[in-house]
């Protein structure tokens, strides 16, 4: 038992991958090509991907949405969790990007589960709720431009069924969360999410010092 979450050093998270990560060799090739990219932090750490397939499972998640797509390793993740039937609907804002994604959908026979929606993410998510999908999602995963994550939730707080889960990445901000001397516009607007989403009645939640930070928000 312990009183706190242990922290990892490298040898302690090496062996965490090694007794824990189930890495399909497609995936691997994604994320080791992503890493030699500029911006290559924008990706979730594979035991975060695992995290989230995980609870794709276990929620028995059908209709799942994504904003923020990058290379698509965490929609690899998610996509490949879905039932026969299931859907994904990725929302990113780069061609450039997504074009990778798309390439390593294919190779992972997924892409047929993943309608990409190029755009500004806040005008796609009101055009999700226009076509009457309202309450149609079971799991939303938050990881686009910071300053707009409170826009983004409260769009997904009506695209979400109630029991869905939604999910923000970068909550901890690699500690600049913390750190009072950082005003930056994204610590700002993180700081602002997590206040906000600590008191909002409408969801249970919790936070988990896996990645960068991630919160699971449950609609009531």
């Amino acid at each position: 038992m312990s009183t706190r979450t242990i922290p990892l050093d490298d040898r302690l998270y090496d062996y965490l991958l090694s007794v824990s990560l189930r890495e399909k060799d497609v995936a691997r090739r994604l994320r080791e090509e992503t890493a030699k990219m500029p911006g290559a932090g924008m990706q979730v750490s594979p035991e975060q991907a695992q995290f989230m397939a995980f609870l794709v499972e276990a929620l028995g998640v059908r209709n799942a949405l994504e904003i923020g797509v990058f290379t698509g390793y965490s929609s690899l993740a998610v996509a490949s969790a879905l039932p026969e039937g299931g859907r994904l609907v990725a929302c990113d804002v780069s061609d450039e990007w997504t074009r990778i994604a798309r390439k390593y959908w294919r190779e992972a026979n997924v892409d047929g589960r993943i309608e990409l929606r190029l755009g500004n993410g806040v005008d796609t998510l009101d055009a999700l709720s226009r076509e009457g999908r309202n309450e149609t999602f079971d799991f939303v995963f938050i990881d686009a431009d910071k300053e707009n994550y409170l826009g983004y939730y409260e769009r997904c707080l009506l695209l979400v069924r109630r029991g869905g889960v939604i999910a923000f990445d970068n909550v901890l901000w690699s500690g600049r969360v913390a750190d009072p001397s950082d005003r930056s516009a994204s610590t700002t607007a993180l700081r602002e999410l997590n206040e906000h989403l600590s008191n909002d009645a409408r969801v249970s939640l919790t936070m988990l010092p896996i990645g960068d930070g991630l919160t699971l928000t449950r609609k009531r």
